[in-house]
């Protein structure tokens, strides 16, 4: 044998044997007979519209609408419609009321008028907010910065006065409330502010107007939580402590 012969020999000798190249074409061939019965099963089964209902078929065949745009019927009502016009206004969402607000500053203007108990329960922080800012600016004008001074007092009276209002009354006040009438009430220290601007307050007729100014309003304020409480003979205990609340205020504006 030539060396060509026997190197061809050597290079196609391989270690598999026969069986195992049989086994290995008998499982390829149960694997292609099974492809075979699945498409031969699928094949044969019949298409599933074959059970389906025939309403279900009619309801498919009627249907005359586009992909994301639905027929319209007009049996169809739009709850969402009528909803936009039966919507309050935005300052009444807000809690914001000119005619109350106006209401309420003419009941503190007048200490003499009767004030009324179902609008001064409400919990209006508006008018409270604008006169502190006014007193503030005032205060700012005649070269005094006690902007924190005025809203931390305003909060310390705030809470006194709650506790002291609810040991004294039966139904109980809130705290909105009692901060939406002595902001209120401050109304008229915004007007000594104002004149503390114009002249000097440091003498006999500033002290004078200072003291009627405080009992302005501590009379307005109890005036308007006997009326909303219903706390009647009860007016003297409560204007006592807004009178020391409304002094400070005032030792603010004057000195």
């Amino acid at each position: 044998m030539s060396n060509f012969e026997q190197f061809h020999l050597d290079f196609y000798q391989s270690n598999y044997t026969i069986d195992d190249q049989e086994e290995g074409y008998n499982s390829y061939g149960s694997n292609e007979n099974l492809r075979g019965s699945r498409k031969s099963q699928t094949g044969d089964s019949p298409p599933t519209s074959a059970f389906a209902p025939s309403e279900m078929l009619l309801s498919s065949q009627s249907y005359t609408g586009q992909i994301l745009q639905p027929t319209y019927s007009p049996n169809t009502h739009l709850g969402y419609a009528d909803g936009f016009d039966e919507e309050p206004p935005l300052l009444e969402e807000l809690g914001i009321n000119f005619e109350h607000i106006w209401q309420k500053t003419l009941t503190v203007l007048n200490p003499m008028k009767p004030a009324d108990g179902s609008i001064m329960n409400e919990t209006d922080l508006t008018g409270p907010m604008v006169f502190c800012l006014a007193l503030g600016a005032t205060l700012l004008l005649a070269g005094k910065v006690h902007f924190g001074y005025v809203y931390g007092m305003s909060a310390i009276g705030c809470l006194a006065m709650h506790a002291l209002l609810n040991l004294m009354s039966v139904p109980g006040v809130s705290h909105g409330c009692v901060a939406s009438v002595l902001g209120y009430c401050l109304l008229p220290m915004v007007i000594l502010s104002s004149s503390a601007v114009i002249f000097s307050l440091q003498g006999i007729p500033g002290t004078l107007l200072a003291l009627f100014i405080i009992g302005w309003c501590s009379l307005s304020a109890s005036k308007i939580f006997t009326s909303a409480l219903a706390m009647e003979g009860q007016q003297l205990l409560i204007a006592y402590p807004c009178a020391l609340l409304y002094g400070l205020f005032a030792l603010l504006t004057v000195f």
